[in-house]
């Protein structure tokens, strides 16, 4: 493996919890490589892709924070033998499959009724916005004490039907709904 990936996927997820963040860029380069971690240590279902080597999709819902940084870090990248795509949805009514789905602070009005209409389909849904994990979103990212730190709803990734891995799950805080 090469010695980038190593510190993408596990030196970074160490980093995820210990560094400070002090610049909104910062954060948001920080949480694009969370997403692409997050496609190693969380497991989907086969039957969430239509063949064996279809395409795992990170998708961004609302107002991209993430600008071209999160295709670069997922270029050429694979999560298992699905390819990562990157996906951008100015509103929910234009998103197809997604397999993760960031929703954006502009979604903090909307992202309730988009939950209900994916509940089902094993997307892991990320946002980074009070009350994103207590009314249903899966893993939602907070800033405590200038850290970037995980709120991960187990309730609601079992509903999905997502697995995930320990190693991530050790790190973050666990809620189930009404928790956030």
């Amino acid at each position: 493996m090469a010695p980038i990936r190593v510190l993408l996927r596990y030196g970074l997820l160490l980093c995820f919890f210990a560094c400070r963040t002090s610049h909104a860029t910062a954060d948001y380069q920080l949480e694009a490589v969370f997403l692409f971690n997050f496609t190693q240590f969380v497991e989907w279902p086969s039957s969430a892709f239509a063949r064996d080597d279809s395409p795992l999709s990170i998708c961004v819902l609302g107002e991209d924070p993430f600008g071209n940084y999160l295709d670069d870090i997922v270029r050429g990248e694979n999560a298992g033998h699905h390819p990562l795509i990157v996906e951008r949805h100015r509103n929910a009514d234009t998103i197809g499959h997604c397999h993760i789905l960031f929703f954006s602070q502009s979604e903090a009005e909307s992202f309730r009724r988009v939950l209900q209409g994916i509940k089902s389909n094993n997307v892991l849904t990320v946002g980074g916005f009070q009350g994103f994990a207590n009314n249903g979103g899966i893993i939602r990212f907070h800033i405590v004490d200038n850290k970037l730190r995980l709120r991960v709803n187990l309730n609601a990734a079992h509903d999905a039907r997502l697995t995930i891995s320990s190693k991530l799950l050790r790190q973050a805080e666990l809620i189930g709904y009404g928790e956030d």
